[in-house]
Protein backbone atom coordinates (compact mmCIF):
# COMPACT_ATOMS: atom_id res chain seq x y z
CA UNK A 1 0.00 0.00 0.00
CA UNK A 2 1.38 3.48 -0.85
CA UNK A 3 1.75 5.95 2.03
CA UNK A 4 0.49 9.17 1.86
CA UNK A 5 3.92 11.11 1.56
CA UNK A 6 5.15 8.11 -1.54
CA UNK A 7 1.66 9.31 -3.08
CA UNK A 8 2.67 12.95 -3.39
CA UNK A 9 6.33 12.41 -3.82
CA UNK A 10 5.33 10.33 -7.17
CA UNK A 11 2.50 13.51 -7.78
CA UNK A 12 5.13 16.22 -7.66
CA UNK A 13 7.21 14.19 -10.54
CA UNK A 14 4.18 13.81 -13.02
CA UNK A 15 4.64 16.40 -15.74
CA UNK A 16 1.06 17.24 -17.36
CA UNK A 17 1.35 18.64 -21.21
CA UNK A 18 -1.15 21.30 -22.21
CA UNK A 19 -2.16 22.18 -26.00
CA UNK A 20 -3.23 25.83 -25.80
CA UNK A 21 -5.33 27.96 -28.41
CA UNK A 22 -5.31 31.55 -28.50
CA UNK A 23 -6.72 33.54 -27.25
CA UNK A 24 -6.64 31.40 -24.21
CA UNK A 25 -8.94 32.07 -21.82
CA UNK A 26 -7.80 33.13 -18.38
CA UNK A 27 -8.85 29.92 -16.44
CA UNK A 28 -7.00 27.85 -18.65
CA UNK A 29 -4.01 29.49 -17.59
CA UNK A 30 -4.85 28.58 -14.14
CA UNK A 31 -4.60 25.30 -14.30
CA UNK A 32 -1.64 25.51 -15.24
CA UNK A 33 1.45 24.46 -12.63
CA UNK A 34 4.86 24.98 -13.07
CA UNK A 35 6.95 21.98 -14.25
CA UNK A 36 4.35 21.60 -16.97
CA UNK A 37 4.93 21.21 -20.59
CA UNK A 38 2.74 23.74 -23.31
CA UNK A 39 2.30 23.83 -26.90
CA UNK A 40 0.82 27.16 -28.03
CA UNK A 41 -1.16 27.48 -31.64
CA UNK A 42 -2.97 30.55 -32.77
CA UNK A 43 -1.21 33.99 -32.03
CA UNK A 44 1.93 34.75 -30.47
CA UNK A 45 3.74 38.34 -31.18
CA UNK A 46 7.06 39.17 -30.58
CA UNK A 47 8.06 41.93 -28.12
CA UNK A 48 11.70 42.95 -26.75
CA UNK A 49 12.55 45.92 -25.05
CA UNK A 50 11.69 48.54 -27.41
CA UNK A 51 8.63 46.87 -28.26
CA UNK A 52 7.65 46.69 -24.36
CA UNK A 53 8.33 50.12 -23.84
CA UNK A 54 6.68 51.91 -26.60
CA UNK A 55 3.54 49.66 -26.06
CA UNK A 56 3.36 50.92 -22.24
CA UNK A 57 3.85 54.54 -23.85
CA UNK A 58 0.69 54.22 -26.03
CA UNK A 59 -1.17 53.03 -23.14
CA UNK A 60 0.09 56.13 -21.06
CA UNK A 61 -0.82 57.96 -23.75
CA UNK A 62 -4.40 56.68 -24.01
CA UNK A 63 -3.72 55.25 -27.45
CA UNK A 64 -3.61 51.36 -28.22
CA UNK A 65 -0.81 49.72 -30.21
CA UNK A 66 -1.26 47.85 -33.53
CA UNK A 67 -2.02 44.52 -32.46
CA UNK A 68 -4.55 43.32 -29.51
CA UNK A 69 -1.95 40.96 -26.86
CA UNK A 70 -4.75 39.63 -24.50
CA UNK A 71 -4.89 35.96 -24.19
CA UNK A 72 -2.21 35.46 -26.83
CA UNK A 73 1.70 34.45 -26.29
CA UNK A 74 4.16 37.46 -26.39
CA UNK A 75 7.51 35.95 -27.41
CA UNK A 76 10.83 37.57 -26.04
CA UNK A 77 12.63 37.41 -29.66
CA UNK A 78 14.64 38.92 -31.83
CA UNK A 79 14.00 37.24 -35.09
CA UNK A 80 15.89 36.98 -38.08
CA UNK A 81 13.70 37.82 -41.51
CA UNK A 82 13.52 37.42 -44.86
CA UNK A 83 11.35 38.09 -48.09
CA UNK A 84 10.94 35.69 -50.58
CA UNK A 85 10.56 36.29 -54.43
CA UNK A 86 7.15 37.03 -53.83
CA UNK A 87 8.03 39.97 -51.22
CA UNK A 88 6.22 38.13 -48.65
CA UNK A 89 8.26 37.61 -45.18
CA UNK A 90 9.61 34.50 -44.12
CA UNK A 91 11.08 33.22 -40.80
CA UNK A 92 14.67 32.33 -41.17
CA UNK A 93 15.62 31.83 -37.08
CA UNK A 94 13.26 32.73 -33.93
CA UNK A 95 15.56 32.14 -30.83
CA UNK A 96 14.20 33.29 -27.39
CA UNK A 97 15.71 36.23 -26.02
CA UNK A 98 16.94 36.19 -22.37
CA UNK A 99 13.74 37.43 -20.37
CA UNK A 100 15.43 38.78 -17.71
CA UNK A 101 16.25 42.01 -20.18
CA UNK A 102 12.22 42.97 -19.42
CA UNK A 103 11.87 41.96 -16.05
CA UNK A 104 12.06 45.89 -14.92
CA UNK A 105 8.78 46.24 -16.89
CA UNK A 106 7.15 42.88 -17.70
CA UNK A 107 4.73 43.30 -14.76
CA UNK A 108 3.25 46.24 -15.75
CA UNK A 109 2.84 44.73 -19.43
CA UNK A 110 1.11 41.94 -18.09
CA UNK A 111 -1.16 44.28 -16.07
CA UNK A 112 -2.18 46.54 -18.97
CA UNK A 113 -2.37 43.81 -21.77
CA UNK A 114 -3.12 40.81 -20.13
CA UNK A 115 -1.59 38.25 -22.03
CA UNK A 116 -1.60 34.46 -21.50
CA UNK A 117 1.67 33.66 -22.21
CA UNK A 118 5.17 35.24 -22.06
CA UNK A 119 7.47 33.24 -24.00
CA UNK A 120 11.56 33.64 -23.61
CA UNK A 121 14.76 32.18 -22.33
CA UNK A 122 16.04 32.11 -18.35
CA UNK A 123 13.36 32.94 -16.45
CA UNK A 124 11.80 36.06 -14.55
CA UNK A 125 12.34 37.67 -11.20
CA UNK A 126 9.81 37.92 -8.12
CA UNK A 127 7.75 41.02 -10.03
CA UNK A 128 6.73 39.41 -13.05
CA UNK A 129 5.94 36.17 -10.91
CA UNK A 130 3.65 38.64 -8.88
CA UNK A 131 2.15 39.53 -11.80
CA UNK A 132 1.49 36.34 -13.02
CA UNK A 133 -0.57 35.18 -10.44
CA UNK A 134 -2.47 38.48 -10.06
CA UNK A 135 -3.44 38.61 -13.58
CA UNK A 136 -3.71 35.21 -14.92
CA UNK A 137 -0.26 34.91 -17.13
CA UNK A 138 2.27 31.98 -17.30
CA UNK A 139 5.66 32.56 -18.51
CA UNK A 140 7.10 29.49 -21.35
CA UNK A 141 10.93 28.69 -21.24
CA UNK A 142 11.65 27.93 -24.64
CA UNK A 143 15.05 25.90 -25.03
CA UNK A 144 18.04 28.55 -26.01
CA UNK A 145 19.63 28.00 -29.59
CA UNK A 146 16.37 25.70 -30.66
CA UNK A 147 15.95 29.02 -33.04
CA UNK A 148 15.03 26.86 -36.21
CA UNK A 149 13.27 24.37 -33.88
CA UNK A 150 10.82 27.60 -32.80
CA UNK A 151 11.11 29.05 -36.94
CA UNK A 152 9.29 25.52 -38.16
CA UNK A 153 6.51 25.46 -35.74
CA UNK A 154 5.51 29.21 -37.52
CA UNK A 155 3.24 28.71 -40.20
CA UNK A 156 2.54 31.89 -41.35
CA UNK A 157 3.71 35.83 -41.16
CA UNK A 158 0.60 37.93 -40.31
CA UNK A 159 2.06 40.82 -40.08
CA UNK A 160 5.22 43.38 -39.07
CA UNK A 161 4.39 46.75 -36.98
CA UNK A 162 7.25 49.79 -36.03
CA UNK A 163 9.70 48.06 -38.66
CA UNK A 164 11.29 51.39 -39.73
CA UNK A 165 11.37 52.83 -35.98
CA UNK A 166 12.62 49.83 -33.84
CA UNK A 167 14.55 47.43 -36.56
CA UNK A 168 14.16 43.59 -37.24
CA UNK A 169 15.30 42.55 -33.97
CA UNK A 170 13.22 45.23 -31.91
CA UNK A 171 9.55 45.45 -33.79
CA UNK A 172 6.31 43.60 -33.25
CA UNK A 173 6.17 40.35 -35.79
CA UNK A 174 2.98 38.59 -35.55
CA UNK A 175 2.95 35.13 -36.20
CA UNK A 176 0.40 32.16 -36.98
CA UNK A 177 1.98 29.25 -34.69
CA UNK A 178 1.27 25.57 -35.16
CA UNK A 179 1.71 23.65 -31.28
CA UNK A 180 4.87 26.28 -30.83
CA UNK A 181 6.85 24.44 -28.37
CA UNK A 182 7.74 22.27 -26.06
CA UNK A 183 7.57 24.97 -23.61
CA UNK A 184 8.18 24.48 -19.52
CA UNK A 185 5.92 26.38 -17.18
CA UNK A 186 8.56 28.22 -15.13
CA UNK A 187 6.13 30.52 -13.37
CA UNK A 188 2.84 29.63 -12.87
CA UNK A 189 -0.33 31.46 -11.14
CA UNK A 190 -0.25 30.08 -8.06
CA UNK A 191 3.53 31.69 -7.04
CA UNK A 192 5.48 28.98 -8.50
CA UNK A 193 8.67 29.88 -9.85
CA UNK A 194 11.51 27.56 -11.01
CA UNK A 195 13.93 29.49 -11.53
CA UNK A 196 13.72 31.46 -8.38
CA UNK A 197 13.43 27.90 -6.57
CA UNK A 198 16.35 26.44 -8.74
CA UNK A 199 18.43 29.74 -7.52
CA UNK A 200 17.46 29.41 -4.07
CA UNK A 201 18.89 26.20 -3.91
CA UNK A 202 22.30 26.52 -5.48
CA UNK A 203 23.15 29.12 -2.94
CA UNK A 204 22.05 26.82 -0.07
CA UNK A 205 24.36 24.40 -1.38
CA UNK A 206 26.92 26.85 -2.28
CA UNK A 207 26.76 28.15 1.23
CA UNK A 208 27.00 24.94 2.85
CA UNK A 209 30.52 23.73 0.30
CA UNK A 210 31.89 27.40 1.89
CA UNK A 211 31.32 26.49 5.62
CA UNK A 212 32.79 23.11 5.02
CA UNK A 213 35.55 23.75 3.39
CA UNK A 214 36.88 26.54 6.17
Amino acid sequence: MINLKTRESIRSVIIMEYHLKTPVPEKNIRKLKAGDLIYVTGTIITARDEAHLKALELYEKGRKPPVDFKGNGVFHCGPIMKKDERGAWQVVAAGPTTSARMDIFEDRFIEVYRPAVIIGKGGMGDRTAKACQKFGCVYGAFTGGAALLAARCIKKVVGVHWLEELGMPECLWVYTVEDFGPMIVTIDTHGGNLTADVGAKVNTARDRIMKEMK
